[in-house]
């Protein structure tokens, strides 16, 4: 019998940066999230945790749903990214964070006025119908996906209840 894994705690995700203090802007402006703890681990635990050679500084933003990012900054500069690619899925490491609204148009126009850069272009993309996406890249090139979906309980009936 295969147990499910019991979450204690919505899921996180983290994200190294170069530029913390323009990140953290970026991601407080774009999506309205919010500062809930702001620490620097010392290397000797760095190291041992297999995060890096150096210290780190992490900052937890959190979503108004509960989610969290971290933003992690390594005193040690990470090694420089690839050269981006037009499709995501051209690499096999690609991931990005996807935000669910109800206004996407909305949050797009946000996201580009705090320094995102739309890959998508200027109109939301139908991927299905009244599924509706955008994809933009943050300052530093980590790749944000906007959703909106015309019913989210055909997405998620788990979320009906919710929505109600």
């Amino acid at each position: 019998m295969t147990r499910t894994m019991k979450m204690t705690a919505p899921m996180e995700m983290g994200l190294t940066v170069r530029d913390l203090p323009k990140m953290l802007a970026f991601y407080q402006q774009a999506f309205g999230l919010t500062i809930v703890a702001d620490v620097t681990v010392p290397a000797e635990k760095a190291d041992v945790a297999a995060l890096s050679r150096g210290a780190y500084r992490v900052v937890r933003l959190q979503t108004s749903w509960g989610e969290r990012i971290k933003l992690l900054a390594p005193e040690i500069a990470p090694a420089a990214r690839p050269a981006l690619s037009e499709h995501i899925l051209d690499r096999h490491e690609a991931m990005y964070l996807t935000f669910i609204v109800d206004d996407l148009r909305g949050v797009v126009a946000k996201v580009v006025a705090a320094g995102g850069i739309l890959m998508t272009g200027d109109e939301p993309v139908e991927v299905r119908p009244g599924t509706f996406l955008a994809f933009l890249r943050d300052p530093e090139g980590h790749i944000v996906e906007i959703v909106e979906y015309a019913d989210i309980t055909e997405y998620r009936a788990d979320l009906a209840e919710v929505s109600a």
